[in-house]
C-alpha cells in the first residue's frame, strides 16, 4: 500500500480556497495514491497492518480539513463526501470503520493512538449511543495558541480588542490560517494563551470578544 509522506502540521490552501463551491474544493484536494487503492476502505484484521492503515487514514483526514479550513467532521455527512467515497474504484468507508479511525485519531501516541488529533463533540456518550460528530485538529488548539500570539506579537495587537468575528474574518487577519474558524473552535485555541495571562475572553454567545497583553 503505497504510504503518504509524515509531515507534522499540514497546511492549509490559500483563504481564496474557501469561497469556492464544495465540489470545487473537493476537485482541488490532491488525493495521494492509497485513495485509489479499494483495500484502503476496508480496514485489515492483523494489527500491525490496521494500525498502519489507521495512522495512513487519520493524516489523510488532517490534510483534508487544513486544505479546506474545516475542524468538524459529521460522520454521516462526511461518508458521502470524496474524501470516503471514491466513486472511481465504487469504494466507501463504513460507518464503523469511520467512527474507528476518529477513535485513533482521539487517542494520545502514548495510548496507541494518532496523537489526539481529534475530538468527539458533545464529550462522554452513554451506553448505546452512537458518536456522531468530532472535532478535526489538524493544528492543536495549543498549537493554535502559538500561531494567533505569534500574529498578535507581528501585527502590534497587544492591548487591542477584537471581536471573534474581527479575528477571524476581519481585513486584519486575511490570509492566515484561522480564518473561517467556528467560535467554539476559536474559544478553545485561546484557552492556553487565558491561562498564560496573554489574553482575556469576555461577552455572551455571539458576541465574544478578545484582549490581547
Amino acid at each position: 500500500m503505497a504510504s503518504l509522506s509524515e509531515t507534522s502540521s499540514p497546511r492549509p490552501a490559500p483563504t481564496s480556497t474557501i469561497s469556492r463551491s464544495r465540489q470545487q474544493e473537493d476537485d482541488s484536494f490532491p488525493f495521494p495514491p492509497t485513495h485509489s487503492f479499494p483495500p484502503f476502505y476496508t480496514l485489515q484484521p492483523t494489527l500491525l497492518t490496521r494500525t498502519s492503515q489507521l495512522a495512513k487514514w487519520s493524516l489523510l483526514v488532517q490534510r483534508y480539513h487544513a486544505h479546506h479550513h474545516r475542524y468538524r467532521l459529521h460522520l454521516a455527512t462526511a461518508l458521502s463526501s470524496p474524501l470516503f467515497h471514491n466513486a472511481a474504484i465504487h469504494r466507501r468507508l463504513s460507518h464503523a470503520s469511520l467512527t474507528e479511525i476518529v477513535n485513533y485519531m482521539v487517542k494520545s501516541e502514548k495510548d496507541g493512538g494518532g496523537g489526539q488529533r481529534a475530538e468527539w463533540i458533545g464529550g462522554a456518550v452513554g451506553k448505546g449511543s452512537e458518536r456522531s460528530e468530532a472535532w478535526i485538529w489538524w493544528k492543536k488548539p495549543v498549537e493554535w495558541a502559538e500561531v494567533i500570539a505569534g500574529w498578535v506579537d507581528k501585527t502590534g495587537q497587544k492591548g487591542v480588542v477584537l471581536t471573534f468575528y474581527e479575528l477571524v474574518n476581519g481585513d486584519a487577519v486575511k490570509g492566515e490560517d484561522w480564518v473561517g474558524m467556528e467560535d467554539e473552535v476559536l474559544a478553545r485555541c485561546l484557552t492556553p494563551l487565558v491561562k498564560r495571562g496573554k489574553a482575556q475572553v469576555f461577552g455572551e454567545e455571539g458576541e465574544k470578544g478578545v484582549k490581547f497583553f
